[in-house]
């Protein structure tokens, strides 16, 4: 088949989760040989990012009405001379820029936007007037847009993918906490925001570390005001010497090495990808039953789904994990499986099923 040409749009200049999917996305759709470009503001981390991949990028501004206009008239200029067949949007800023200018300059003949985000939406028109059709990264977020008023036949989910690590043959993270083997560790990965839940994964842990001296809670991420809260907190309830504070690392994939359980007790969460990596680790996981969360591992088999702000629940299924080490080898080892040896979340099944999209897509549209 012919090789698509497509533009991703992007206004946002932080690297974050979204970008960070942008990037996976582009690298793996050019390994499928389609050809990729990213139109972005000129400040942002995916300039260099892309750039230092071999990606076009055109530079384009965003921010402010005069630069609203301008940027209509210059992504205008950018989809007539690149003959694409897909325009993608992102962010709500760069749709309203960049799919406007596609329908004033008559191509390309599918405009895509895809919602990265489990919150609300105000105003729908940037999802059923502007694109021609819809992605989302889970089937909850469909849901909520079906419901919503985008039609079920123009929106479709693709789910964010994970680079499996190489095994790691020793964490550093006993090491550098001063516990020993026997020591077991509930370990978190999340970016310290109030609806991440730390508070109410202490507060579920509580019980369970009155009675076992060698149980440790360790989180890593860091994001003010939340961390200095949680640190405050630890120090109120004197564990400072189990509730352990790591703030960013570069080094994720060895400090999963190093848990024995992964637990995350977020409150809302589009699709929550950080469990597929902590089930890519080798740890069954622990989770609560919001957003996308239930279609990020499988509950019972690789680990346990709770009900939101139902800390016994939450409770019970940690302590069957922490009390059972051969119930934590079976999940880990089903989770490990299904995403390194089926591939769910690979980049290259999210290659396969965009291009599949998008053929579809275009098919429909006559193109």
């Amino acid at each position: 088949m012919q090789p698509l040409r497509i533009l991703h749009s992007e206004a946002a200049t932080a690297f974050g989760g979204q970008e960070h999917r942008i990037f996976k996305e582009m690298v793996a759709m050019r390994e499928r040989g389609h050809h990729m470009e990213a139109v972005v503001q000129s400040r942002a981390q995916l300039v260099e990012r892309l750039g230092d991949a071999g990606f076009t990028v055109h530079k384009v501004d965003m921010a402010g009405v005069r630069n609203y206009f301008k940027g209509i008239a210059a992504i205008k200029r950018i989809l007539r001379a690149g003959h694409y067949d897909v325009l993608n949007t992102h962010s709500r800023r760069d749709t309203v820029i960049a799919a406007p200018a596609a329908r004033l300059a008559g191509t390309p003949p599918l405009i895509v936007r895809t919602r990265h985000l489990a919150s609300k939406v105000g105003s729908m028109w940037s999802y059923t007037w502007l694109p021609h059709r819809v992605t989302t990264v889970s089937d909850h977020v469909r849901e909520y847009l079906i419901t919503r008023g985008v039609p079920r036949d123009r929106i479709a989910t693709l789910y964010s993918p994970i680079v499996p690590p190489p095994p790691i043959e020793k964490s550093t993270l006993r090491e550098e906490l001063g516990l020993s083997a026997s020591d077991i560790v509930v370990g978190c990965v999340a970016v310290m925001r109030p609806a991440k839940g730390h508070r109410a994964l202490i507060d579920a842990m509580l019980p369970l570390m009155r009675t076992r001296p060698n149980l440790h809670l360790v989180f890593v991420g860091s994001g003010s005001p939340t961390f200095e809260r949680v640190q405050a907190y630890i120090a109120e309830l004197g564990l400072q010497s189990r509730i352990h504070l790591m703030g960013t690392r570069r080094d994720v994939p060895n400090l999963l090495a190093g848990f024995d359980l992964f637990a995350l007790a977020t409150e809302q969460e589009a699709s929550g990808t950080v469990y597929v990596e902590a089930q890519a680790s080798g740890l069954p996981v622990v989770g609560t039953n919001v957003g996308g969360v239930s279609e990020m591992f499988r509950d019972g088999v690789s680990g346990f789904l709770v009900p939101l702000h139902d800390q016994p629940a939450l409770t019970d299924a940690l302590q069957r994990l922490i009390d059972d080490p051969a119930l934590r080898r079976t999940m880990g080892e089903a989770g490990r499986r299904m995403i390194r040896e089926e591939g769910i979340f690979s980049p290259q099944r999210l290659a396969e099923r965009t291009e599949a999209v998008y053929r579809k897509w275009l098919a429909e549209r006559g193109a």
